[in-house]
């Protein structure tokens, strides 16, 4: 861990993203059924993508992260819960901030490549 790039604060900014949206239905009290359901797994997937990503990154896990951030954006209004305040926000506001620092770590890797050959 000697070598920590801006890409990998963000992976740890994902993790902890994934982590708020998979406990925030017991934090603020959602109802069960599809806005916990989609807190949960959506939470758990943003999470494992951030590990493997900290663990060995590939661009194609990025890609992933934003897709995943731009459907907890939406969900919302695709799943039928956009007139509750507190899960709508919770799913926008983490929706918003996973797109975006994956949109970030995409646009970092292709301005600076990582190296794929072990340093010498």
């Amino acid at each position: 861990m000697d070598n920590w790039t801006n890409a990998k604060w963000c992976d740890v900014a994902n993790l902890i993203l994934g982590a708020f949206l998979f406990f925030s239905p017991w934090i603020f009290g959602f109802d069960a059924g599809k806005v916990s359901q989609n807190a949960y797994i959506a939470g758990i997937v943003i999470a494992v993508l951030a590990i493997a990503a900290l663990a060995a990154f590939a661009v194609w896990e990025e890609w992933l992260n934003l897709i995943v951030g731009l459907w907890v954006l939406v969900s919302p209004w695709v799943l039928g819960f956009y007139g509750t305040t507190r899960p709508m926000a919770v799913h926008v506001v983490v929706g918003i901030v996973v797109a975006v620092l994956a949109a970030v770590e995409i646009w970092m890797t292709s301005q600076a490549p990582p190296r794929l050959t072990a340093n010498r």
